[in-house]
């Protein structure tokens, strides 16, 4: 029997490395400046190009659209843009195509910053009008030069702004409507102020109201506290408290004249408005808009304001920081401590008790000679970094070192902080509101 032999050739192959291409993750930043139908249709169209031309290439992988709305390349608040950096950092994100270095930033700084900043985690942003890849070697200097003009750019167009905003307050055009409780506003031919102005009667009865609770002796917190209770809303629907009636009782509007130009824009970058307090000029025009509110009862109104302020020595305390400002924090609703002139000196009280009373927060005062004493006791103010207050007459004292002391002190008896002094001033005063309202009352029985 014969026997075949199968002879098998092994040869050996050297292996082969297939190297997986790695897609590029690639995103779009687009933004429009304002909210018109003309401008969301422009950003509707920026997202539809974007998301062709990304996912039309080979190589891209599609990373998403990030797009803001109705706010200004000079603004670092922009929500989308904010999540875009973000995802950057998490590497989620290779690369950022974008119109235009005006459409990511208009403020160089911020723009060199972000761009560097997205360089150092390798991250591209390409810029399609100006056709630089900011992660080149010379892209840096050209973003900077061009960046430069959009920057001059926003600025002149910001200039131009004021100057139209200025005309008008100088030709008496009212403004200060939108959003204004009592009035109706509607818009009208696209002009900076140019609109028809009517009277919210629901709202103009509130307003009458709360003047005739005031003048009869109400002050600004009970009155905030009856108008919640009655379940009676704001413009926007939220609830009342006595920092919202003061200003409505001070709102010379409400009698058909405007003051304008109360607040200035600071400068086209931050966009952040200040008070007017003789910076700019400041123009009063009479008969504007349908009055509310008579100018006699606004007057008395006013000095009724006045009085109040005095007896309670208020002043304005909007640019004021104390040693303690931002440093006492309540545990039952989580605000901060303001500072407040009471009868035996100054005081620290919770700013949801001062603003809307007892009933959402029942927070105790703390005098401020208390809080003195515990910053010299366990060292310097300037170690403390928040004072909590957990419960009345109770505080925890944190420290930068990260170390805690709890303490505690007891309030002085009524006598000892009751004078002489104290109770004819009040005495007084309760004399005042009871003719005030005497005389209120015998002038409508005499308009009857």
């Amino acid at each position: 029997m014969i026997k075949e032999v199968f002879y098998i050739k092994v040869t050996k192959v050297k292996p082969i490395n297939l190297k997986v291409p790695r897609f590029i993750k690639v995103a779009a930043y687009a933004r429009v400046s304002n909210g018109k139908n003309s401008s969301l249709q422009s950003l509707a169209a920026q997202v539809s190009y974007y998301g062709d031309l990304i996912q039309k290439r080979g190589d891209w992988e599609f990373a998403g659209i990030y797009a803001d709305e109705a706010t200004t390349g000079t603004k670092d608040n922009r929500s989308e843009f904010k999540r875009l950096i973000s995802d950057c950092k998490l590497e989620k994100i290779d690369m950022i195509i974008t119109k235009s270095i005006s459409r990511f930033a208009r403020n160089t700084v911020m723009l060199l910053e972000t761009v560097r900043m997205l360089k150092e985690i390798n991250v591209d942003v390409y810029f399609e009008r100006e056709r630089i890849h900011s992660i080149s070697s010379e892209g840096e200097l050209m973003l900077t030069i061009l960046a430069s003009f959009a920057q001059e750019e926003s600025l002149s167009a910001s200039e131009n702004q004021k100057w139209r905003i200025k005309k008008c307050f100088e030709n008496g055009e009212p403004v200060g409507f939108t959003g204004m409780y009592g009035y109706s506003y509607k818009k009208g031919d696209g002009k900076i102020m140019n609109g028809k102005i009517t009277v919210n009667e629901e709202q103009a009865k509130t307003i009458r109201q709360i003047f005739n609770w005031y003048i009869r002796g109400n002050g600004t917190t009970k009155i905030a506290k009856r108008l919640n209770k009655l379940k009676i809303p704001t413009y926007k629907g939220g609830k009342w408290s006595a920092s919202r009636v003061n200003l409505l009782l001070g709102n010379e509007k409400l009698t058909g004249n405007s003051l304008l130009q109360k607040k200035f824009v600071t400068d086209n970058l931050t966009k952040k408005q200040k008070r007017n307090r003789g910076e700019k000029p400041q123009y009063f025009v009479s008969e504007t808009h349908p009055k509310i509110i008579d100018k006699e009862v606004f007057e008395e109104a006013k000095q009724i304001q006045k009085e109040r302020a005095e007896h309670f020595n208020v002043k304005d305390t909007s640019q004021n920081r104390y040693p303690f400002t931002c440093k006492i924090v309540c545990e039952k609703c989580g605000k901060h401590y303001k500072r407040k002139k009471t009868a035996n000196g100054f005081s620290w009280q919770c700013s949801t008790f001062l603003s809307q009373g007892k009933e959402l927060c029942k927070a105790k005062a703390i005098p401020e000679e208390i809080l003195n004493s515990f910053a010299k006791q366990f060292g310097e103010i300037e170690r403390i970094k928040a004072i909590k207050v957990p419960d009345a007459n109770r505080l925890v004292l944190s420290f930068h070192d990260g170390s805690e002391i709890k303490t505690e002190w007891q309030d002085r008896s009524r006598k000892e902080s009751w004078t002489l002094e104290m109770r004819e001033i009040a005495k007084q005063r309760q004399i005042k509101i009871i003719e005030r309202r005497q005389a209120k009352n015998k002038q409508e029985i005499n308009l009857k």
